[in-house]
């Protein structure tokens, strides 16, 4: 969220104020020596060594998100069904709020799926197809697959409002009447239109007591309708539909005039075929634009939900047409009410959040957000209105209108708001009253990391440091405690000390910021292959990233940075990519692999090498990227083949993966044709007899040529499939092999091997061994842990938790040691502590299975019910739910 909010920076934090061009002007291969006793050193080091302040996020953060999960989930289970997509729009602010985008992807995709109404459906289906922004090739994939992925694609609007005339009792009357041919001409302008009398009297009440009633126009057999803005085409192509109901020869210009006319003349029937008639007509935004507002003026909805479908699935594109914006900026609520239905909070949500991701501080993010505060109706849905329009007031500096958007935010049950009113107080000079309003707060409710993060601003020195002592133990996922602590390290010249801060972070959570920090830290130490290694890693990340809070592109720091470290040559990078893979060592890979596409921009296997590294490293659109790159860069169909394949397996489609595979091999038999086949063929099938066909698929793969690198992983994973087979003696030959091609990470299958074997001495040392290689090895601790004695693997497990806060099975590994001592209370609270900052479902099961030992029926239900809104499937928790729900009191 760097680039949404760019806060100011922390006063001790930034003595002084950095001039980029400063350092950019230095002549190339001339940086200055920062001498440690120089005083001028000091100057430019803290210059670099920055730590901007936290911002105040425009989320929903609930105090205990478990319990308004569990709310949600209750409501969902007796509410009407016309309410809950609403409810799964509110459960995606909350996984929003804890940053996980699978689960708010899939909240999203609940609330399409639940949609009631045919604006629900087109709002929904839109918001999907944004956040899959980048996944198009994925979709053209499956076409030519034969599958054609139709969810959140463009629906017929047509067939979702069904036409229904209330029909008076008089009209009939009139259709069952007599129905003999009787004429009447209607003279427009200069000419004369013949009409059946009988056709366009059935056309509307009006019509029929005109021509059928006790007006003298019954009586007539001319009447002038001149003055009501219709042309004789436009009175012909009435007159046709009287007779035939059909307008499909009509222009569009045409059908507008006869749409003004028939709703002036209160003509349904004919109204709704222009209607329908005019939103099959709808193809791009300036369709849109132009009819959205005859839609509006004449209350055609099916008109108005079609314009609405193509602005809403082009959005970011149509966000910069000023005359989209004014169309949702100035619609009245009964337009609104004509264009949206009953949608309109879940409308400017989408609005304001795709505003917001254009330009936070814009007029039009300001629009939108006010709308959405006028379209809430309930508590929850205000004060996410109000905090984010509060967020955004604060970044234009609009204090004061911020601070009632932000009192009104916590009127309505949002704690996490008073960290924008303390921010505003601590900017008008009244630090302690900010100090005191976060007191309050962590006093008032069960304290949570970004309370203690924000009380640290308005205190200073040690009081400083131990509040952020505490938010990095209630929530160790915060940035900025460690960048802070890692700064401020730096500035007592404790240099090993700040990186060791920020590498902590660093191991387990790969943040754009905490790696600009560090490429800084080592560019002031003068640690350039450091510095160098860093910042690739950050292009890799983002390509088009900018530091210094934005004002000075990376790549530009990344040139100056180069000319002070040794050419690599081709062969060079080769060696060292091969000691980083060797040695775990993932953003160290990164950093060559750019290096070598530097020299040759067009390589498809670096591109896909790349791509494997992002997965590891948890940036899945990052992978994406880099594999679409390799594909694009295929030199030959069977390799292009192959990475439409990985694509494919990649985004979940392991069937259709296993079929590019397959195409693939029937052009050249290569190593990743086979072990993609291997891949997609082991997650496809249900049939565990599959087995033999994968150890047949990887050996035919290790037959053909590749690198050590892949080699090493078949190898692996070949081996991996021998001991789900049973066969040790074959998989310890495998991994013996992968190791001595230095494909480190088979240590952990050897350990596997040697601990069936009854054999747990060798088991823990291969992963001692593991231990020493990897420079990431929280899971090497975590698996040594089952190999050793309850005391050995406590200490493996405590050390994973330092490691890496994120991985929940040591929780849960002390959570049931603690129920085995009877130590209910501590197990709970074990669970609790990564439950705080960590929506998992494992962890959630196991806190409900302890609260119903305890015979804590509600605690129990409350757990199962937010383990439901994370995995609504899971077979276990919804027994365990079954079971707690029935001793409900």
């Amino acid at each position: 969220m760097r680039t949404f909010f760019t806060a100011e920076s922390c006063k001790n934090a930034r003595p002084n104020a950095l001039n980029p061009q400063s350092w950019l002007q230095v002549e190339r291969g001339k940086l200055p020596k920062l001498s440690s006793q120089s005083s001028s050193a000091s100057c430019y080091r803290e210059s670099l060594i920055k730590v901007p302040e936290p911002p105040i996020l425009p989320f929903f953060k609930p105090v205990d998100y478990v319990e308004v999960l569990a709310q949600i989930h209750e409501e969902l289970e007796s509410c009407p069904p016309q309410e809950q997509s609403n409810l799964f729009l509110l459960q995606y602010q909350v996984f929003k709020g804890l940053g996980d985008v699978k689960l708010m992807r899939r909240s999203l995709r609940a609330a399409w799926q639940k949609a009631k109404t045919v604006h629900e459906k087109i709002i929904f289906g839109a918001w999907l197809k944004y956040e899959k922004q980048g996944e198009e090739l994925v979709s053209d994939l499956l076409t030519a697959c034969g599958k054609c992925e139709k969810e959140f694609g463009p629906i017929d609007v047509e067939s979702h409002i069904p036409f229904d005339i209330n029909v008076s009792s008089q009209e009939r009357v009139l259709m069952n009447g007599n129905h003999t041919s009787q004429y009447v001409i209607f003279i427009v302008g200069n000419e004369k239109i013949i009409c059946d009398r009988q056709k366009i009297s059935e056309l509307s009440v009006p019509f029929h007591a005109m021509l059928k009633g006790c007006f003298s126009e019954s009586l007539s057999e001319t009447i002038d309708l001149s003055e009501n803005n219709i042309s004789p085409s436009g009175m012909r192509a009435i007159s046709y539909f009287s007779i035939t109901g059909s307008l499909l020869e009509v222009p569009p210009n045409l059908l507008l005039e006869i749409l003004a006319f028939a709703n002036k003349y209160c003509c349904e029937r004919l109204k709704n075929a222009c209607d329908r008639r005019l939103a099959s007509l709808v193809s791009s935004k300036e369709d849109a634009v132009e009819l959205m507002e005859y839609a509006l003026d004449e209350n055609s909805a099916v008109l108005a939900a079609s314009c609405l479908q193509v602005l809403l699935r082009d959005l970011l594109n149509c966000l910069s047409d000023n005359h989209v914006v004014e169309i949702f900026v100035h619609a009245n609520r009964q337009q609104l009410a004509v264009m949206v239905g009953s949608g309109l909070f879940a409308l400017f949500c989408f609005l304001s959040e795709v505003s917001m991701s254009l330009n936070s501080r814009s007029d039009t993010t300001v629009h939108f957000l006010e709308r959405l505060v006028d379209f809430a109706e309930n508590d929850k849905q205000r004060l996410l209105a109000f905090h984010q329009l509060g967020c955004v007031r604060l970044l234009r500096k609009e204090y004061d209108e911020a601070h009632c958007l932000f009192e009104g935010a916590v009127k309505a049950g949002h704690i996490y708001s008073v960290a924008g009113l303390a921010r505003l107080n601590y900017m008008k000079g009244e630090k302690l009253l900010s100090y005191e309003k976060i007191s309050s707060a962590i006093s008032s409710v069960t304290p949570l990391g970004w309370m203690y993060q924000e009380r640290s601003l308005y205190c200073d020195n040690d009081l400083r440091w131990k509040d952020l002592e505490k938010a990095t133990e209630l929530d160790p996922t915060l940035v900025y405690p460690y960048m802070y602590r890692a700064a401020s390290l730096m500035r007592t010249e404790n240099a090993q000390g700040a990186l060791a801060e920020i590498n902590r972070i660093l191991g387990f959570k790969l943040s754009l910021e905490c790696l600009e920090l560090r490429f800084f830290i080592y560019l002031a130490l003068e640690h350039y292959k450091a510095a160098l290694r860093d910042v690739q890693a950050i292009l890799t990340l983002c390509p088009c990233y900018r530091m210094f809070e934005g004002r000075v592109a990376a790549s530009q720091l990344c040139t100056l940075v180069r000319e002070h470290v040794e050419h690599w040559t081709t062969a060079d990078c080769w060696a060292r990519l091969y000691d980083s893979w060797s040695s775990v060592d993932d953003i160290k890979s990164l950093s060559v692999i750019y290096q070598m596409l530097e020299y040759d921009s067009a390589n498809s296997v670096l591109y896909f090498r790349q791509s494997l590294l992002l997965l590891r490293l948890n940036c899945p659109e990052a992978a994406m990227r880099s594999l679409q790159l390799a594909w694009q860069h295929a030199s030959s169909e069977h390799e292009r083949l192959v990475y439409e394949g990985w694509i494919l397996y990649d985004t979940g489609h392991y069937e259709e993966g296993l079929q590019k595979a397959i195409e693939s091999i029937s052009i050249k038999r290569s190593f990743e044709a086979y072990f993609l086949k291997a891949y997609a063929l082991a997650d496809s099938s249900l049939d565990s007899s599959c087995s033999s066909t994968v150890i047949s698929l990887l050996e035919d793969a290790l037959r053909c040529p590749s690198d050590n690198l892949r080699k090493g992983q078949a190898l692996n994973n070949l081996g991996s499939v021998f001991v789900d087979c049973g066969k040790l003696d074959l998989a310890a030959d495998c991994y013996i092999k992968a190791l001595k091609i230095r494909h480190t990470r088979a240590h952990q299958g050897l350990a596997r091997v040697h601990f069936l074997k009854s054999d747990k001495a060798a088991a823990y040392k291969e992963m001692t061994n593991l231990i020493e290689k990897a420079k990431y090895n929280a899971s090497a601790y975590e698996k040594r842990s089952e190999y050793c004695d309850r005391e050995l693997a406590k200490a493996d497990l405590e050390m994973v938790t330092r490691l890496d806060p994120l991985r929940v099975y040591p929780y849960r590994y002390r959570a049931a040691v603690l129920m085995d001592s009877h130590k209910e209370e501590e197990a709970i609270a074990e669970l609790s502590r990564a439950i705080a900052f960590k929506a998992d479902l494992h962890l959630l099961h196991l806190r409900a299975a302890f609260h119903e030992h305890k015979g804590d029926v509600l605690g129990a239900l409350r757990d199962c019910r937010a383990a439901l809104s994370v995995d609504p499937n899971h077979q276990e928790m919804l027994e365990l739910h079954s079971r707690v729900n029935s001793h409900e009191p």
